[in-house]
């Protein structure tokens, strides 16, 4: 499909995000991923006849604070609404949600590109709903499991502000990243309790009033959002160039095919007949509780990228990327504060753990495909970057011993890097041992006196002109002491041995 640029995208997402409660919104079940079928489950949430809702109140606070992290005004008063639908995984034939009068209104979200705000996205609210229950559909029929049934969601509810498929995924991480921080949700799309649906449509460039829009549902990662808003942005572009209608419809995203295909007819607010919840009061809010909330509130991911740009000099990249990952922001931070071993060697500077954490910890990190902080241990990687500060050993050191201090791992034999039961694992005397640099100038001047005799003419060639040789002498110095001598004092001693008659 080719892309008409007269044409422009006008994205509205709607993001479902489970919350991080002990129990489900209205009942006492578990609120927890990966329990057998129909095991979370109780009359109130498989709707049997006669039961009444509780509100978990656990729920509210955490839907303020989402509120004041997303800059919402917060209403006093809000109220519950049934949402009418049939679906076999909504056993009451109807959704507790909020409609006129949510928790949560207006509100935005700010989308950083290198260090700055590049684009604000406003938001229409973000309401407390329960999430119904799952189809699990197989060649032979479709099954229900009802564990998910009456689990605390928020929606969160954006204006059509967004006009790329970039921008709507910035935009996912970006919320995503607020909910871990503020303890809300865990954000992970694939086990559902980060999900989107997209609102796509199309207009000329200019123009002020909006195409006939598409839903997409069956989005589970952020890729996949940004793929299928790509390919419905093309598809009803090249609809609308031809002259013909954009039907207004729900469809799904098929990863395999990485198309678009139609589910049902696009549904209106009036199909589902809302009307107020005849089980539940009105939900009123406390200022003081609004108070108590904003006074508790952690640091925000723009405030913390904001942070370590101001205080540690990192580049608008690397603050980025720590900020990203809570547990990799965590770990950076413990990683500076946390107790070196008794070196006498400086703690590692803030670029020097940035940059370490962001390409050899987190490739570690990405293999085992668990959270860092059950990968490595902040004090090891500050003990071993602590060592590279001090000069004790080189960065390809610390490289190669950072595997070994994979939490769980048996250091491939070496007792002095294994795991101890309850203890620390990082020794830093055996690591110097084993890679300790060699800094004695006399024994690095004498290694150099060699190559240089060894390689008139390479010396000759450095000395015409041809300055790009200093690292081939660098690299001769260095594998005649055995990989361990100190790198700064070679380049001292070989640029005053190499620039002498």
């Amino acid at each position: 499909m080719s892309t008409d640029e007269t044409y422009e995208p006008v994205i509205g997402l709607e993001v479902h995000v489970h919350l991080l409660t002990r129990s489900k919104l209205f009942c006492g079940c578990a609120n927890s991923f990966g329990a057998e079928p129909n095991n979370n489950l109780c009359p109130i949430c498989a709707a049997m006849p006669g039961v009444l809702p509780v509100f978990n109140r656990e729920v509210l606070e955490i839907a303020v604070r989402t509120g004041l992290a997303a800059h919402c005004e917060i209403a006093l008063r809000s109220v519950f609404a049934r949402k009418s639908y049939f679906y076999p995984d909504l056993p009451k034939g109807y959704q507790i949600s909020q409609y006129e009068a949510p928790l949560c209104v207006g509100g935005y979200i700010d989308l950083p590109i290198n260090g700055k705000t590049a684009k604000r996205v406003r938001l229409v609210r973000i309401h407390i709903e329960e999430d119904a229950g799952k189809n699990i559909h197989a060649a032979d029929g479709s099954l229900v499991d009802l564990n998910r049934s009456g689990v605390p969601l928020l929606e969160v509810v954006g204006e059509p502000d967004i006009r790329s498929a970039e921008e709507a995924g910035a935009y996912l991480r970006e919320l995503r990243d607020i909910l871990c921080y503020i303890g809300a949700s865990d954000g992970k799309m694939e086990e559902g309790s980060f999900r989107c649906d997209a609102n796509v449509s199309v207009r000329r460039r200019g123009e002020e009033h909006f195409g006939v829009r598409t839903e997409i549902k069956n989005l589970n990662s952020f890729r996949n959002v940004e793929k299928a808003i790509a390919y419905e942005t093309r598809r009803q572009i090249e609809k609308t160039s031809s002259g013909q209608r954009v039907l207004q419809e729900t469809l799904l995203w098929d990863p395999d095919k990485e198309a678009t295909r139609p589910m049902r007819s696009k549904e209106f607010a009036n199909d589902y007949r809302y009307f107020p919840e005849p089980d539940l009061p009105p939900l009123i809010v406390e200022p003081e509780l609004i108070e108590r909330v904003k006074r508790a509130m952690p640091e925000l991911p723009a405030e913390r990228r904001a942070r370590y740009i101001d205080q540690f000099a990192l580049s608008p990249y690397e603050a980025e990327v720590l900020t990203s990952d809570k547990e990799l922001s965590e770990c950076f931070e413990s990683v500076l504060k946390s107790g070196a071993p008794d070196l006498s060697s400086p703690p590692p500077s803030a670029k020097l753990a940035a940059n370490f954490l962001i390409t050899e910890a987190l490739r570690q990190v990405r293999a085992a495909n668990r959270p860092i902080n059950d990968v490595f241990n902040a004090t090891d990687i500050r003990g071993l970057l602590s060592l590279v500060e001090g000069k004790k050993i080189s960065l390809n050191a610390a490289k190669t011993v950072l595997p070994e201090l994979v939490l769980g791992q048996s250091s491939r034999g070496n007792p002095h890097l294994a795991q101890q039961p309850g203890g620390a694992r990082f020794d830093a005397e055996q690591v110097v041992r084993r890679f300790g640099q060699v800094s004695d100038e006399a024994a690095i001047a004498a290694a150099c006196d060699r190559v240089i005799s060894a390689e008139p003419a390479k010396v000759a060639e450095y000395r015409a002109g041809r300055n790009q040789m200093f690292g081939f002498f660098v690299g001769l110095v260095m594998k005649a002491m055995g990989g361990k001598a100190n790198p700064q004092v070679i380049n001292e001693v070989l640029r005053k041995k190499l620039a002498a008659d």
